[in-house]
C-alpha cells in the first residue's frame, strides 16, 4: 500500500495552479475545475479541485526536499512568500512554512532518518 494523491480545494484555479508550476511542480491534468501535479522526484503527484463555496482546509501538505535552503532561497527569488523560514523543529525536522493563494497551509521540509525512523518510533500493527 501506498499514499499517493491527495487533493487540495482552491479558489482560483489559474493563480493556484501557476502557485505550484512556479515552486517546482509538473502540471500533468489542466482542466477549469481539476488539476494534478507530479512530483520531481518519486512519482508521487496531488491535485488541485476547484470549490466555488467558501472553505476552510485544516490540512497541511508537506514536501519533502534534502536540500531545503537551497530550495527556499529560489523560491524567495521567485517572489515566493513564507511566514516560517526552516527552522529546527523539536520533531527532528527542518520545516518552512507558507501557504499557497487559497490558504492551504504548506511546509517544505528535510526530515532526513528522521521521517521513518525517529527515535522514539513504535511499530504497531492489527
Amino acid at each position: 500500500m501506498n499514499l499517493n494523491q491527495v487533493t487540495l480545494p482552491v479558489s482560483d484555479m489559474e493563480s493556484a495552479t501557476d502557485f505550484y508550476r512556479k515552486i517546482g511542480f509538473l502540471q500533468i491534468v489542466d482542466t477549469p475545475h481539476y488539476a494534478r501535479f507530479e512530483c520531481p522526484e518519486g512519482g508521487s503527484t496531488f491535485s488541485l479541485s476547484l470549490e466555488k463555496k467558501e472553505f476552510s482546509n485544516g490540512s497541511i501538505i508537506y514536501f519533502e526536499h534534502e536540500n531545503l535552503e537551497e530550495w527556499v532561497r529560489e523560491l524567495e527569488a521567485k517572489g515566493i512568500v513564507f511566514d516560517e523560514l526552516p527552522t529546527d523543529k523539536r520533531y527532528l525536522w527542518r520545516e518552512a512554512i507558507l501557504h499557497d493563494p487559497s490558504g492551504n497551509k504548506i511546509k517544505l521540509y528535510w526530515a532526513g532518518e528522521n521521517r521513518i525512523n525517529p527515535p522514539w518510533r513504535v511499530e504497531i500493527g492489527a
